[in-house]
């Protein structure tokens, strides 16, 4: 696999710190899940829970190993430099300088391993005057200006169903910069410090919205975003049913043949009309989808280029032919899980996700702790 005999020593929790590792994991690293004894990761905890571990942990924890260590020990913190000596990728999720305080910071861990790549995932940052802030997902994307736009004309915003800077920015965006620069490393290189802020990472993705409001040199309303409600043919309809319809018809040909396919030519050239034109194009249009079913809306579309799709619950979506086909949905007795967005090996799954500390003494073996050590360390309560 691609990152096979890559070793990934993975101190976060909860959702971020996750996603990053899992995709790592995916890839073919050896993950490590280094937790606290007892608690370990939170999430671990949160219902609903499958044989008394949480099915979100699960879903988000598959192929990793789980070491219980105790960092504010001596001993644990030792135990855990050993390990960095020879790993490629430590990732944490403090808020900063608390590695720094356990002796186990950028200066310490470079020291023992200068190709080591070592990524902090923050909401805000090393730096700037909210880098010690508190701040979750919705506190992230509006600071980011990107929840200002999730709105309707007349309303506020609404908060987003998905961590989108978590997953995103604090995620994924973590994830491509290890890769870069352990791309790096075997190019040479040496080990780098990665400053991963998830309210930066959503802020890279306004470039679009940005630019607009920098030219124009004014506030735009939410409403006045072309993608979020100055075109009619770029929106969600109410269907018969209560179901809804995706029109995302933005460019002329697509337009023209929902126009067609609603047996409406008068509006072709209305698509891109300003003001009171957009909203009788709405009116018009809520009016027809209203005419039939969710269901019926897609089979009468169905096959036609006019990029419109059901807007499907989520206990729809893993049926649907096209998830179906690509396999991108998995039932294992301890889970939901879904499959990786870049599949590199078509089996992804390599191990269930861990019981905490399930593989503490299978880790520290690695390191030439024996049995009786292993009992010191327990009684210690450093693992």
């Amino acid at each position: 696999m691609a990152l096979d005999g890559v070793r990934v020593l993975d101190l976060t929790r909860l959702l971020p710190g996750a996603f990053c590792s899992l995709l790592l994991a995916d890839m073919g690293a050896d993950v490590i899940k280094v937790e606290p004894p007892g608690s370990g990761d939170y999430m671990r905890w949160y219902p609903p829970l499958i044989d008394g571990q949480s099915a979100l942990f699960n879903a988000l924890n598959r192929n990793k190993r789980s070491l219980v260590l105790n960092l504010k020990s001596e001993a644990g913190r030792e135990l855990f430099k050993e390990m960095a000596r020879d790993a490629d990728v430590v990732v944490e999720g403090n808020r900063p300088g608390v590695m720094d305080r356990l002796g186990l910071g950028w200066s310490v861990l470079r020291e023992l391993n200068p190709r080591l790549v070592m990524c902090a995932i923050t909401g805000y940052g090393q730096s700037g005057p909210w880098a010690q802030r508190a701040g979750h997902d919705l506190n992230y994307m509006a600071l980011a200006g990107a929840l200002s736009l999730n709105a309707r004309a007349g309303e506020g915003p609404h908060p987003l169903a998905v961590q989108v800077a978590d997953i995103g920015g604090g995620g994924q965006g973590a994830a491509l910069a290890i890769l870069g620069a352990l791309l790096e490393v075997s190019r040479g290189g040496s080990g780098r410090f990665l400053d991963v802020s998830m309210t930066d990472g959503a802020f890279s993705w306004m470039a679009v919205p940005l630019s607009q409001v920098q030219t124009e040199g004014r506030r735009i309303p939410p409403s006045e975003h072309r993608l979020t409600g100055k075109y009619a043919c770029y929106g969600v309809y109410e269907c018969a049913d209560g179901r809804f319809m995706s029109v995302a018809a933005l460019e002329p040909k697509f337009w023209g043949a929902l126009c067609e396919a609603l047996e409406r030519p008068d509006m072709v050239e209305q698509q891109y009309g300003e003001g009171a034109v957009q909203e009788r194009l709405r009116e018009e249009l809520a009016t027809i989808f209203a005419g039939r079913t969710r269901d019926e809306w897609e089979q009468r579309l169905a096959g036609l280029e006019v990029c419109c799709e059901p807007v499907l619950e989520l206990n729809e979506v893993a049926a649907h032919p096209q998830i179906a086909a690509r396999g991108l949905v998995r039932e294992f007795p301890s889970g939901v899980e879904i499959a990786p967005h870049v599949p590199f090996e078509d089996d992804w799954r390599r191990r269930p996700p861990p019981r905490l500390g399930e593989h503490t003494a299978e880790v520290l073996g690695e390191l030439g702790v024996d049995e009786r050590r292993l009992q010191e360390l327990r009684s210690a309560g450093v693992v």
